[in-house]
């Protein structure tokens, strides 16, 4: 739950960050945290209206927003430009765009849909890093950027109908302890891994048996986007600094209990 005594308003002052996939739900919760921490930040989405339903949440003065497809190049660049333009820097890669548009066992599983998986998960998670990576005018290594990947506790363990979305997350799991190899000391690169929260996106995890889900929780609630939002935060700071590499997993004791995606 978000706790506001934890916020410090100053933590990531001169800050400016990207956040994929942000007009609602974890993203948009991921880019209100690190505003309220003092960051700038430019949020994208597919739909313009949803962005700018979330630019109205957000502070006037805090964000740019840039709507497209995450796993469009072209998208990429402008997003990039339009950082470079407005705020000159990049600090900050949060990479939280993703879809699940498959359901049911692997060996069923439409191939066409499975690629579509692993262009937008995978694929784009690697191109956004790569795109703020290259973009000179945004002097990314050089200000030691922080990049954090929104990966998934499926990706942990195994997660019935969900198989092929778990897969995509594993490989960022990994993506991400490679990425921090290859670009430290430079850059550090981290991940989130949620059990479910309480999204639209997830909502089909969870309506309608919320307490028997629950039961299987030490902490005996479900994730919210404040959650998520809270260690992205600390990720993103200088009080992560010798952390990288690291996947944070954030599902309220459920693996530690034994439970399942």
């Amino acid at each position: 739950m978000n706790n506001d005594n934890a916020v410090n308003a100053h933590r990531l002052a001169g800050k400016t960050a990207l956040i994929t996939g942000a007009s609602r739900g974890i993203g948009l919760a991921i880019a209100q945290r690190l505003v309220a921490e003092g960051a700038r930040v430019c949020i994208t989405a597919r739909k313009p209206a949803g962005l700018a339903d979330a630019m109205a949440s957000l502070p006037q003065g805090s964000a740019i927003s840039v709507a497209g497809k995450s796993d469009d190049p072209e998208h990429r660049a402008e997003v990039m430009d339009t950082i470079a333009g407005e705020y000159g820097s990049l600090d900050i890669q949060v990479n939280n765009a993703g879809i699940n548009p498959v359901y049911g066992p692997l060996i069923d599983l439409d191939l066409t849909g499975a690629r579509k998986l692993v262009e937008v998960n995978l694929l784009g998670t690697l191109a956004w890093t790569q795109a703020a990576y290259r973009h000179e005018a945004l002097g990314f290594a050089a200000r030691h950027g922080s990049v954090i990947n929104v990966a998934s506790v499926t990706g942990i363990v195994p997660a019935e109908g969900i198989g092929m979305y778990g897969i995509t997350k594993a490989a960022i799991i990994h993506l991400t302890r490679t990425l921090a190899v290859e670009l430290g000391p430079d850059i550090r690169v981290n991940a989130v891994a949620p059990a479910v929260v309480k999204t639209q996106f997830a909502r089909a995890l969870y309506e309608g048996k919320e307490a028997e889900v629950v039961a299987t929780y030490p902490l005996a609630r479900l994730g919210t986007p404040e959650d998520v939002a809270g260690a992205v935060a600390y990720l993103a700071c200088d009080d992560s600094s010798w952390v990288t590499g690291q996947t944070l997993t954030l599902d309220g004791g459920l693996l530690s209990a034994g439970g399942t995606a």
